[in-house]
């Protein structure tokens, strides 16, 4: 507040004020920015960065011109991850660099975040431990739990499900994003394919409020058996 309500003499310059994570302040914090910026507008301009805009407020959001930026296509973090490979003497693998990107989901910032953690945690970047250092579920074992999802009975598939996460420790919201990605891709009716993202859905919703694990493990196992058994009933 101090800096955009203060001018300088003999500059009729206007000041720039940058707010990086502008969607993690609260509700109060931004009604109070609302009125900075409507106090300062003559001498000061404000750039809020967020990841969601939805979090901004809309009074705050009808005062400002709106730039969405895309995520990077592959091409471009990928060549940028190799200039700073090279630069840095990092020694990584095809596989490496490939999950990396695969990661990152077009987030320049985490290609580096990753590169720089696992390069220090490992003498070299592959795949096993690029996913090591970022705490997300191998591709391996995630092809593991969909087979037991689709073709275990309950009680084996939630008792070896829990099993993996506990031993590996992954958390069951990165089991559940790539299990959407996964179970598109799957040749299913198109009623299953609509009852297992709903149930998926409704897992994530409820993990988001921070209910316990184990018992939305068990409410993803049974959202597959469910399915299972109805599209065997149809059929």
């Amino acid at each position: 507040k101090e800096f955009a309500g203060t001018r300088q003499l003999f500059n009729s310059g206007v000041k720039l004020v940058i707010l990086d994570e502008a969607d993690a302040m609260t509700s109060d914090a931004q009604f109070a920015l609302r009125r900075v910026i409507e106090k300062y507008t003559k001498n000061t301009r404000f750039c809020l960065i967020c990841n969601y805009v939805s979090k901004i407020i809309p009074a705050l959001q009808s005062r400002c011109t709106r730039f969405r930026f895309s995520p990077l296509e592959r091409s471009q973090m990928e060549g940028r991850l190799n200039e700073v490979v090279r630069a840095e003497g990092c020694q990584t693998t095809p596989d490496g660099v490939e999950a990396i990107l695969r990661l990152a989901n077009g987030d320049m910032r985490r290609v580096l975040n990753l590169l720089q953690a696992t390069a220090m945690a490992c003498d070299v970047v592959d795949e096993p431990s690029v996913y090591l250092t970022s705490g997300a579920p191998l591709p391996a074992d995630m092809e593991k739990i969909l087979e037991w999802l689709l073709n275990s009975k309950f009680d084996e598939a939630y008792e070896k499900i829990v099993e993996l996460c506990s031993t590996k420790g992954y958390s069951l919201a990165d089991v559940l994003h790539d299990l959407t990605v996964m179970v598109a891709e799957l040749d299913l009716p198109s009623t299953a394919l609509a009852m297992l993202m709903d149930g998926m859905s409704s897992v994530e919703h409820r993990l988001a409020f921070g209910t316990d694990e184990k018992l939305q493990a068990a409410s993803l196992v049974g959202v597959y058996v469910q399915t299972r058994e109805l599209s065997t009933l149809a059929t």
